[in-house]
């Protein structure tokens, strides 16, 4: 039950409060990720210079667990090598499917929290269109 309670709390706080979602003018790398099942729509923007992303916003819209989700994953990414963001996502993505150790979920920090969705078939593809976004940003430069 507590889980649930602050999965609760970070999910509602980063849905309603999300501190990533606005334009960001000087981003240099800019990429939409769309969820066809459901309607989620996000456009993801970075900033990277010298291999190290300086900043981050998303706009877009679709459900709470999309939009918290984006803007947990820019929190955490945001002053960390590109390297480091890639090996965070595919941390993220193999909790969702339920394979993440304990250590690997504390390197996720706040992100942890969304691990409830491995149980929820329904929703993993909204919980993973950022992350998803932000690999196919990655490995198309």
């Amino acid at each position: 039950m507590e889980t649930r309670n602050f999965y609760n709390t970070i999910l509602t706080e980063h849905n309603l409060h999300p501190e990533h979602k606005h334009v960001l003018k000087d981003a240099n790398l800019m990429l939409e990720g769309v969820n066809p099942s459901c309607g989620d729509d996000i456009v993801l923007q970075l900033k990277v210079e010298d291999g190290c992303i300086t900043d981050g916003a998303f706009e877009g819209s679709g459900c709470a667990i999309s939009q918290a989700s984006v803007d947990i994953m820019l929190d955490l990414i945001i002053g960390r090598k590109k390297e480091e963001a890639l090996h965070l996502a595919e941390i993220f993505l193999k909790m969702i499917q339920g394979k993440a150790t304990e250590e690997e979920m504390e390197e996720l920090e706040e992100a942890s929290a969304l691990s409830d969705i491995s149980h929820m078939p329904a929703r993993v593809k909204c919980a993973v269109l950022g992350w998803h976004t932000l690999e196919d940003m990655f490995n198309d430069n």
